[in-house]
């Protein structure tokens, strides 16, 4: 039977599991959610005295919907009180805070950048004493905030640090999908619900007892509200049921209305500033440069139970959030314009404040708030609020006093929101701006092209709309919209290459040719380096630096187009570093199409470079990414990529369905950039399983031999699989033809991995022995060798095996054991074994063991023993009288001669290998072996 005597009637279940929160070692996090008013806040404020006696220090925020659009506000809150441990930690943490509180100038951190900056300050602050973190009314968190916080309250394990979050169940919280632990807090139990009304409410009558527990349904906030209301309201029982109809928060919201209405109008005006700049409820008023509105007077508010005093601070707070709502929506339109404008003036220094309340204060057009409009949507893009811009920018046009300005605002309202995933958005708001004569406007040709692009792979008709709209609006001349037309144009050349189209590439260059020098530097190193690298490459490497030295003073859109160009010339892994940077901060809260862009950037690049796991990482992400926003363009993109990191690893099912489903969506919309992706991963597939024949078919899809297919971007990069494959099926002579005709077209100029592509091919076709070994010296030698580590042991391979025919023994192990075990390293077992088994003619078997007494001199057998036995350098030469250097010399020629790459390796490559013959004066060999039994030589 359960007490009624308790401080907190009918919660000893969650009064106990709060207790275990706060009293368990390391720190955690925890959701309670529950309706409004079932008594979330009571429980908070529990946990938080029982952390405030058990020594923690205990930091208080609430969530207020007036704040809900502002970029980290909610954060700000939680850190204000603990800045001052922000001088303990370095410089790179200070600037991530500088950043997003608007303390200095330059890009917002991304979610994990700011996430682990937070845990730091957190750790340093708890170093004093643990912190207990508490966030009511946590659904109304701005979107920046909250991701933040899902990051750190899934990473508080080891430390001092404890979170405690109430969300109500009946409104989406953008923590939904924080996946950290939650509980669900019930209504009162029947017996629970009687006790706590007779506790409070003594001596009701029997009818205002039976209706109050009857509607209140053991929400702890209606049972102590409404019996005050139904004791007073009239006594028909059908008045009162049409009265408790409406659902509980209003209800409540109707009481608190009562009350409201029975203050005089000063104290009314007070609590309507209050709650309109989101003041908050229970002691959470902030401090400090962003402090909301402090009311005054309100002493009257408090009598009639809908303000608290904050004994801590002295400020008035509202005693629930629901008061808060009821003074808003009782206030008349133009009582909330005129305290608009009072905290307009509060926060005059405030960019994004000042404009918010400027906005909600203003009916009629006015440019001056429609421009502060413009500066604080820039603002919070900076800060990672793109979707705070695109409402600001929406409002500046409602605002604009003129078309012109009308119609710019709709259309970047409309850019942001296209790039922050929500093209839907982006149509609404063009839409709403329809062109004059009922024609389309060159803003809404903007959006659904990007939405039928990404979401369809729609290349031929947006070619079509957006080529169209580039020349009206080169025709009418207009400058005011060169904005526009060159967004316009950026976005046909990203069509043209999706196409991958001889003739489409064609129409596009001629268009772009008429506008002359309304072309943009950028949009020029965009139009050469995505259609056709092999025709418009060359010089283009220079440019493209030059441009990317400004990246973080470009828009995440503009990083984007740059690191596709340097992909094109094979440079990406120059910027790979800033874009995995910036790429969570996008994919959270900025441009979202943009930041899938990035990792497909970010995987590419990482398998070139022989990172295999990790772009499997970032390629799972990417389709996954795309596939949650329907963008069915980058999810095939990404799984074209992933069909061919596939292919590389030996996962050949795996890699011919992936091209399959590329295939067979990509090929009917002529997606030719998709289709050549598809081949080129059935290509390596070939290969890899040494099927060279399937392999010569597949590269001959992408380009014949001896050309290079006009605005074919797989032409010039499948150029080693189609000579291997041309080369191993007996097709000498379209094997030569295509190697020269790279050697022809300067490919080696154009981009670093093209050069050894070409070099590999020239050595693989060349009847010159000696011309073969300088092109594979040449490929080993170019300064760029070491990025591309698979197409190096694919050289190396072939080269190996060229001299086993030969009969070049020793040059043929050393090539081919360091490809084998390059192959190995990367993850390539098909590739490895092929090059093992070409090793085992030579006397090799194994994994980098070697079988020839020759190969070692008598000197090198002996620094390989003592070596092998774990001396280092130094010990082997004090044992030999040698420089340290001087064994370090021996060892880098001893290791390639017995196909290893490391000392480990030595004591088995050795015990398969004879013993080297000594001078009649030394001490026998198998002496040297053992380092504790080695004669001194004779001085």
């Amino acid at each position: 039977m359960e007490s009624c005597a308790a401080a907190m009637v009918g919660r000893d279940d969650e009064q106990a599991q709060l207790s275990s929160f706060v009293t368990a070692p390391g720190g955690r996090s925890l959701i309670l959610r529950g309706e409004t008013g079932v008594g979330k806040s009571a429980l908070l404020a529990h946990a938080a005295d029982l952390a405030e006696r058990a020594e923690y220090r205990v930091l208080r925020v609430t969530g207020v919907e007036a704040e809900s659009e502002l970029p980290y506000a909610g954060l700000h809150q939680f850190l204000y009180p603990l800045l001052a441990h922000a001088c303990d930690l370095d410089e790179g943490t200070r600037a991530a805070f500088d950043a997003v509180f608007g303390q200095r100038a330059g890009d917002p951190p991304s979610v994990m950048t700011l996430g682990i900056a937070v845990l730091n300050l957190l750790a340093s602050a708890a170093r004093e004493r643990p912190l207990l973190l508490v966030l009511d009314d946590g659904q109304w968190l701005d979107t920046a905030s909250a991701e933040v916080c899902g990051f750190i309250g899934r990473r508080l394990t080891g430390s001092a640090v404890k979170m405690l979050i109430a969300l109500r169940a009946d409104i989406h919280a953008r923590l939904d999908t924080a996946a950290l632990p939650e509980t669900t807090i019930p209504p009162l139990s029947e017996h629970a619900a009687a006790c706590l009304l007779d506790q409070r409410h003594p001596g009701l009558t029997a009818r205002t007892r039976r209706l109050t527990l009857e509607h209140a349904r053991g929400n702890a906030l209606a049972l102590l509200e409404l019996p005050a209301y139904i004791a007073g309201a009239a006594d028909t029982p059908d008045d009162i049921v049409d009265e408790l109809a409406v659902p509980l928060p209003k209800r409540l919201q109707r009481l608190y209305s009562g009350r409201i209405a029975a203050l005089p109008e000063t104290v009314r005006a007070e609590l309507l500033k209050g709650a309109l700049d989101g003041v908050g409820a229970r002691a959470t008023a902030t401090v400090g440069p962003a402090s909301r509105y402090r009311m005054r007077d309100a002493e009257e508010a408090v009598r009639l139970g809908l303000l608290e005093i904050d004994l801590r601070t002295g400020d008035f707070t509202f005693r629930h959030p629901l008061v808060r709502s009821a003074v808003v929506q009782q206030a008349t339109p133009n009582q909330r314009r005129a305290a608009h404008t009072a905290l307009a003036l509060v926060h005059r220094d405030d960019v994004e404040r000042r404009a918010k309340h400027l906005a909600a204060a203003t009916i009629d057009p006015d440019e001056q708030v429609a421009a502060a409009l413009e500066a604080a949507a820039e603002s919070a893009t900076r800060r990672g609020g793109a979707l705070a811009a695109v409402a600001w920018l929406t409002r500046a046009a409602q605002l604009s006093e003129n078309h012109e300005n009308r119609s710019r605002r709709l259309g970047d309202a409309a850019f942001v929101a296209g790039h922050a995933a929500r093209l839907g958005q982006a149509q609404r708001i063009v839409q709403s701006d329809p062109a004059p004569g009922g024609n389309e406007s060159p803003a809404a040709v903007l959006a659904s092209a990007y939405s039928a692009l990404y979401q369809d792979g729609d290349v031929r008709g947006s070619h079509r709309r957006v080529s169209a709209a580039i020349e009206e609006l080169s025709a009418r001349g207009a400058p005011e919209q060169q904005e526009v037309l060159v967004r316009l144009v950026n976005l046909l050349l990203a069509i043209s290459q999706y196409a991958g189209n001889a003739a489409m590439w064609a129409r596009t260059r001629d268009l772009l040719a008429d506008l002359g020098d309304l072309l943009p530097p950028r949009t020029r190193i965009y139009r050469d380096s995505w259609s056709d690298v092999v025709r418009h490459g060359a010089g283009l490497a220079q440019p493209v630096e030059s441009a990317a030295a400004r990246l973080p003073e470009l828009e995440p859109w503009d990083v984007t187009r740059l690191a596709v160009s340097s992909y094109h010339l094979d440079i990406a892994g120059e910027y790979r570093p800033y874009l995995q940077r910036i790429v969570d901060r996008e994919l959270e809260t900025g441009a979202v199409a943009s930041g899938i862009v990035m990792l497909h950037l970010i995987m590419l690049d990482q398998t070139l470079t022989g990172e295999w796991d990790e772009a499997e990482r970032t390629g799972q992400r990417s389709l996954q990414r795309a596939v949650d926003l329907g963008y069915d363009l980058f999810a095939q993109q990404s799984r074209g990529y992933l069909a061919q990191l596939a292919a590389l690893r030996g996962r050949l099912d795996e890699a011919r369905e992936l091209q399959a489903v590329v295939d067979s969506w990509a090929r009917p919309r002529g997606l030719g950039f998709l289709t050549q992706a598809a081949d080129a991963a059935g290509t390596t597939a070939a290969l890899t399983a040494g099927d060279f024949e399937a392999a010569y078919l597949h590269a001959i899809g992408i380009t014949p031999p001896g050309e290079f297919v006009p605005y074919a971007y797989q032409a010039s990069r499948s150029l080693l699989d189609l000579v291997e494959a041309a080369v191993r099926t007996g097709r000498t002579e379209e094997a030569h033809a295509h190697a020269a005709a790279a050697w022809d077209a300067g490919l080696p100029a154009i981009s670093p991995r093209l050069a050894i592509l070409t070099f590999g091919a020239m050595a693989m076709t060349t009847a010159d022995d000696a011309r073969a070994a300088d092109m594979v010296a040449r490929a080993e030698s170019h300064p760029a060798a070491a990025r591309f580590p698979f197409e190096l042991a694919r050289i190396r391979s072939a080269h190996g095996l060229r001299l086993r025919h030969a009969n070049s023994r020793t040059a043929a192990r050393h090539h081919l054991s360091a490809a084998a075990d390059a192959f190995e390293r990367l993850g390539a077992p098909a590739w490895a074994e092929r090059a093992r088994a070409e090793l085992r003619p030579l006397g090799v078997g194994g994994a980098g063991t070697a079988a020839e007494p020759a190969t070692l001199t008598w000197q090198e057998r002996r620094i390989a023993d003592l070596a092998a036995a774990g001396l280092t350098n130094k010990e082997i030469g004090v044992q030999l009288h040698l420089s340290p250097r001087t064994v370090g010399s021996h060892l880098y020629r001893i290791f390639p001669k017995l196909g290893i790459t490391t000392r480990a390796a030595l004591r088995d490559a050795l015990a398969r290998v004879p013993e080297a013959g000594g001078p009649p004066d030394r001490a026998p060999a198998d002496q040297a072996r053992m380092p504790w039994s080695v004669s001194q030589p004779r001085t």
